[in-house]
């Protein structure tokens, strides 16, 4: 029988009902909802998949102690009681990531120092030598998160950020993080029962999301590595079996389409989308939002339009009233969601919301709106029996000032030591594989490509590099 432990999956403030949902739905035990974080139970397979098939989960970590501290010097006698040579070779390379909450200390670098002369005094006193820090490509990395004096010491089994899918080949300015993306996707409810549009595009990072739930594929199946890849218990089997299993799976009968007026973007997006093998269900096309036109088929408008913020534009409230306009004459009978920033901005649409979710884009307080368009006026709508807000909108819209609450939250996220999770920043994916990761992975990208089916042959693979 495989032991079950205690794991903790981090996200994006905002997104963590939809991830305590993935979580339910992988099979995971004692689902708790936390802030930024949704803690769960299960076993090694269960940390395997949650890695490699979660949308919203930003790291999976599990915690090796809980403990309380109130002092930097506390911190390190606790951590200089664990039994490291269980977690790590003394030949091997190691780092802290911290996550700090408290007046003790003066920044985040400050705990990880602490953790690391413990580790390093335990076995330089037990052993005579110690393990070396590596930042960069670290063979275990640990995480502590310490909130007044409650300290959570964890093995980090992501390593870089699940948001790094390693699809995205080329990136507009600012580009939507993939879990954010995800997550907003999956708020809608929408999966893959209708077309979906996003007519102001960028590089494409929601049309790719959208694909991948649409036909139930793991985000993982792009990503090179993990770091329990590197671990003294990794399971080589095991992972390749979930990596191999394709019977999750499923065919998307509908479509998504694609559309920004900039052809960089619309040629950035394309590389991206052919890149992670999805072309058959993703077109993309140079086109104005004011030329957009009633689609044909029943569809969901998810954007995410300019904020005046990270990206400019020549008259930002225009570009507002032209989308209000467009829905209002163009989509009438579809939903449309818009995330964005500043209120003037959601003013300028002059609709209606029938529901405002807010989440955090970056460091930005942003809002998620959900516009449901329909002829004629509302009481009209309601009359003939349509429904505005679903209970479960109802609910959300009432905690929508939790925020609020929280405000330390955004003062957090302007450290750039504690910003990881917020890592909006365009990146190109750079591997530092061995040659023996190397051959494990051509060889999972074989075994793949021979169990797929002739009429899915453009199926993405694992292990496709950027060029």
């Amino acid at each position: 029988m495989n032991t079950k432990y205690e794991m903790i999956a981090k996200t994006f403030m905002g997104l963590e009902n939809v991830l305590a949902e993935e979580l339910n739905a992988l099979g995971a035990d004692d689902v708790q909802i936390g802030r930024r974080m949704v803690s769960f139970k299960g076993d090694k397979e269960m940390m395997y998949r949650a890695n490699f098939e979660l949308h919203t989960a930003l790291k999976i970590l599990k915690p090796i102690c809980h403990f309380k501290a109130k002092t930097p010097d506390e911190v390190y006698q606790e951590v200089k009681k664990v039994e490291w040579e269980k977690y790590l070779d003394p030949m091997k390379t190691f780092a802290v990531d911290a996550v700090v909450f408290a007046e003790e200390f003066r920044h985040s670098m400050f705990a990880s120092y602490k953790v690391k002369d413990a580790i390093a005094d335990y076995f330089r006193e037990k052993i005579g030598k110690r393990p070396n820090v590596s930042v960069a490509n670290p063979d275990l990395l640990l995480n502590i998160h310490i909130a007044e004096d409650r300290c959570t010491l964890s093995l980090d089994s992501s390593g870089q950020s699940l948001h790094r899918r390693g699809y995205r080949q080329e990136s507009v300015e600012a580009p939507l993080n993939e879990v954010l993306a995800a997550g907003l996707i999956l708020m809608t409810g929408w999966r893959g029962d209708c077309d979906f549009i996003d007519p102001m595009c960028g590089s494409g990072t929601f049309l790719i999301e959208a694909a991948l739930i649409a036909r139930n594929m793991a985000p993982g199946l792009f990503r090179k590595q993990y770091a329990f890849e590197k671990w003294n218990d990794f399971d080589r089997e095991l992972f390749d079996e979930i990596y191999n299993d394709e019977s999750k799976e499923r065919d998307f009968k509908h479509h998504i389409y694609g559309y920004d007026i900039d052809m960089k973007a619309v040629k950035k997006a394309s590389l991206n989308v052919r890149a992670a093998g999805l072309a058959e269900n993703i077109t993309i096309e140079q086109r104005d939002f004011r030329e957009f036109e009633k689609p044909a088929e029943k569809s969901i408008i998810v954007t995410n339009p300019p904020y005046g913020e990270r990206i400019s534009t020549n008259n930002l409230f225009d570009t507002y009233r032209m989308i209000g306009e467009r829905l209002k004459h163009a989509f009438d009978g579809n939903d449309a969601w818009i995330l964005s920033y500043r209120e003037e901005c959601f003013a300028q649409i002059g609709l209606k919301p029938s529901i405002k979710i807010p989440v955090f884009n970056g460091a930005l307080e942003c809002e998620f709106r959900k516009y449901q368009m329909f002829d004629g006026r509302m009481k009209q709508f309601r009359s003939e029996g349509g429904v505005v807000k679903t209970d479960e909108e109802k609910r959300i819209m009432s905690e929508k000032h939790r925020f609020k609450k929280n405000r330390e939250f955004k003062k957090r996220l302007a450290e750039k030591a504690e910003n990881e999770a917020s890592d909006i920043l365009t990146f190109r994916f750079h591997s530092l594989e061995r040659e023996r990761e190397r051959n494990t992975h051509d060889e999972r990208k074989h075994t793949r490509n021979m169990k797929a089916k002739p009429f899915r042959s453009d199926k993405p693979t694992r292990g496709k590099r950027n060029k």
